[in-house]
């Protein structure tokens, strides 16, 4: 008897990415439409603990949904038609940029290429983003304070009020300002946010 197996190859890259989500203390859950053997052996090779196979698009979504209704904020990525529901589901879809042509319509976010540590950059990138917009939110909040503080006791003249609003205006872009060389010294391949004209052009 011949038996013939047929399996995907593990991208050489998906493991350190794997490994990069896990230091984020991210949690990762493989979802596929493979049969179980071969989710499993993929699984074991990426070192990721929790595998379902066998599943159908609508499964896929439902597994969304599911942890959705946990309360867990869900990233989904997918390259294939059978992603698409799911990936429009999900509070993040992302789609890689060899993928179909649905795939990347109903993505959130596209990445360029096909590594996976892209997708890990673009985590990376997003949340000092985020960070960065916390501290010039705190900042505004401590300098309207002060100045509301100043003004009460009758310190405030308005030469003084031009001075710290262009003084705090440049510290917060100072602080943006950040953000550019470490995106560049991050990213090892750039993430395409979709722009409303894409977005608009989707839904006429």
């Amino acid at each position: 008897m011949l038996a013939i197996a047929v399996a995907d190859t593990v991208r050489p890259e998906a493991k350190r990415a794997i490994e990069a989500l896990g230091r984020m203390r991210l949690r990762t859950v493989l979802l596929t439409g493979d049969t179980r053997a071969v989710a499993d052996a993929v699984a074991r090779s990426l070192g990721i603990g929790e595998v379902e196979a066998d599943l159908l698009p609508d499964e896929k979504l439902a597994r969304i949904r599911t942890l959705k209704a946990q309360g867990r904020s869900v990233a989904m990525l997918g390259d294939g038609i059978n992603d698409a529901p799911a990936l429009t589901e999900a509070d993040v879809g992302v789609a890689m940029g060899s993928g179909t042509d649905v795939a990347r319509e109903s993505a959130d976010v596209v990445l360029l290429g096909n590594d996976l540590v892209c997708f890990v950059d673009t985590l990376v990138i997003a949340r000092r983003t985020r960070r960065i917009i916390w501290q010039n939110f705190a900042g505004t909040i401590l300098v309207d304070v002060v100045g509301i503080g100043l003004a009460a006791v009758g310190i405030l003249n308005p030469l003084m009020a031009a001075f710290i609003h262009v003084a705090s205006e440049m510290a917060f872009i100072l602080n943006s300002a950040r953000l550019l060389p470490a995106a560049d010294r991050e990213s090892t391949g750039p993430a395409v946010r979709k722009t409303e004209a894409q977005a608009l052009a989707k839904s006429a």
